[in-house]
């Protein structure tokens, strides 16, 4: 049973203060070339607490490892359509203790597996329907089962045709809640488009608060406590987010006279929350906006690493370094 959270959303517009200027990150190093040169579409960059790194590679459907010290590398999870392999995989994610999560669509069927360090599997469901992708950037599914969050213990997945921005699973499939009412697009009466400007990325802050990013359409996000109940909603805005809202179209037209969906192209290229629950948000233009708890922007951020980086993935690793694709590299965050 799907329960929405329903409260009275405060809304507050998130600026563009003079005082915040643009701040450069330069990588403090990548994966050596030699391990790098191995993957053919690296989508995710994370690493678990004992210090093990994992690469997603989504055109190689594949899961790899690289120890610490970043000189080896191994196939952990490879393809197939079978249970305990991959076959066009759209989300990973990685928990502190190693354990890992894999979205894949065997026969256009969206299935979420659940695997152990080295590779076993230890769960996995099936989600009802079709994959039907809402959002997609350089031909890559970016929304629903595109976008998970996973705690070690459920799954957080941006599902909008439910009737809520966030949904959980538990690792046998069973919806534990769903929340977060859906924002007004303006579009109701195109339901497809209206679901796809619903879209987003969950987060789960280190405190247990929630953060969704609305990852198409005017840029903005929201807070939920722990319950799941709304604290506030921010529109990002400044001067760097003024091409990208000039460029936002009116209409999406259909792709086919057989109903095909309207592909929406998004705003938002990636999200995280760090260490002190600061929200780190990457447009599809060249930077990034951080956030602190509050809501309020506090930094803008270039990434450069052999050349500028737009972010495909972001993920915190424990001890605060940020990792980043593509090029897998890994930056300081002071």
């Amino acid at each position: 049973m799907i329960r929405l959270v329903s409260t009275v959303a405060v809304l507050f517009i998130a600026t563009g203060a003079t005082a915040i200027g643009p701040d450069t990150l330069t990588a403090a190093r990548a994966i050596p070339d030699a391990i790098a040169g191995r993957f053919r579409e690296a989508r995710g960059f994370q690493q678990s607490a004992s210090g093990q790194y994992y690469v997603f590679d989504r055109r190689g459907h594949t899961v790899y490892g690289i120890d610490e010290a970043q000189t080896s590398v191994w196939p952990i999870v490879q393809i197939g359509a079978e249970p305990g392999r991959v076959i066009e995989p759209t989300a990973f994610a990685v928990a502190a203790d190693g354990s890992f999560v894999v979205a894949d669509a065997p026969g256009n069927r969206g299935r979420i597996q659940v695997f152990s360090p080295v590779g076993f599997r230890i769960g996995g469901f099936m989600l009802p329907g079709a994959a039907r992708p809402r959002i997609t950037f350089e031909n890559v599914v970016l929304n629903g089962i595109g976008s998970l969050q996973y705690t070690g213990s459920s799954i957080l997945m941006s599902q909008p045709e439910t009737g809520a921005l966030v949904t959980e699973y538990d690792l046998s499939g069973q919806t534990s809640r769903a929340f977060g009412a859906l924002r007004s697009t303006g579009h109701e009466s195109d339901r497809d488009v209206h679901l796809a400007l619903n879209s987003g990325i969950p987060l789960v802050t280190p405190s247990g608060e929630f953060y969704f990013v609305f990852q198409a359409g005017a840029p903005a996000f929201q807070k939920l406590d722990a319950q799941g109940r709304l604290q506030f909603e921010r529109r990002m805005q400044g001067r760097e987010v003024d091409q990208v809202l000039a460029a936002l179209p009116g209409s999406w037209p259909r792709q086919s006279a057989n109903g095909e969906l309207p592909l929406v192209a998004p705003t938002i290229r990636a999200a995280a929350v760090d260490r002190d629950g600061h929200l780190w948000v990457s447009f599809v233009a060249p930077f990034t906006y951080v956030f602190d708890a509050d809501g309020d922007r506090i930094r803008t951020v270039h990434f450069r690493g052999v050349g500028a980086v737009l972010p495909g993935s972001l993920f915190f690793t424990l001890r605060g370094r940020l990792l980043v694709t593509p090029g897998l590299y890994e930056f300081p965050t002071s």
